[in-house]
C-alpha cells in the first residue's frame, strides 16, 4: 500500500488504451443484482466490495477514470472481494480483471494507496451511506474507495463492451437529479 498525502496526476494522453473480449454483467438490472445480492449474503454475510479512483489530467483539470456500462450508467473500476481476500489484493485482481491486458508484462503496476471513503449498504436497497447507521447491527455491504496512484505511462485494455471515461471533477458534483 502506497501512503502520500501527494497524488500526481499525468495527461491522459500519456497513457494507452486497446480493447479485449467483453466482460458481461452478472445482472441485466438492479432489482436483479439486489436479488443476487440477497442470495449471496444468506450463503456469506456482508458483501464486501472495493473500487478504485483513478485520476489523469485533461485539459489541466482533474479527470477520473469511469467504466461506462451502456449509454447511461457509470461506475468505478473495481467490484465484490473474495471471502476472507486482502483489501489491497484484491483491488489489484479487480483491477487487472477490468483493466488489464491479457498479456502479463502489460499488466500495469496498480499501486493502492490510501482509503478515502467507506459506504454502507444497510439493507438489500440501491442507497448506500457514507455510515451505518447506528439502528443497522448487520449491513448488507461495505464499500471501501482508494486512491489509485497511476505511473506516468500505462496500458489499459478495455473490454468491448465498455467505454472507459476520463470525466471532468466538476461533472461529478452535485449531478444527482432530483426526483
Amino acid at each position: 500500500m502506497v501512503m502520500s498525502s501527494v497524488v500526481n496526476t499525468y495527461p491522459l494522453s500519456s497513457y494507452t488504451f486497446g480493447t479485449k473480449e467483453p466482460k458481461m454483467e452478472k445482472d441485466t438490472s438492479v432489482a436483479d443484482r439486489l436479488a443476487r445480492m440477497k442470495v449471496n449474503y444468506m450463503k456469506e454475510g456482508m458483501r464486501t466490495s472495493v473500487e478504485a479512483i483513478l485520476l489523469v489530467q485533461e485539459h489541466n483539470h482533474p479527470h477520473i477514470l469511469l467504466l461506462q456500462i451502456g449509454n447511461t450508467f457509470c461506475k468505478l473500476p473495481g467490484g465484490r472481494l473474495k471471502p476472507g481476500e486482502n483489501e489491497i489484493e484484491g483491488l489489484k485482481r479487480k483491477l487487472s480483471s477490468k483493466l488489464g491486458a491479457n498479456s502479463p508484462g502489460l499488466q500495469p503496476n496498480w499501486q493502492v494507496g490510501e482509503c478515502v471513503a467507506v459506504w454502507w449498504r444497510p439493507n438489500f436497497e440501491t442507497v448506500m451511506y457514507p455510515y451505518c447507521p447506528p439502528h443497522i447491527t448487520k449491513p448488507k455491504e461495505c464499500k471501501k474507495l482508494f486512491i489509485v496512484h497511476l505511473s506516468e505511462r500505462e496500458y489499459f485494455a478495455v473490454p468491448k463492451n465498455l467505454k472507459l471515461l476520463a470525466v471532468p471533477l466538476f461533472e461529478l458534483y452535485d449531478n444527482v437529479q432530483v426526483l
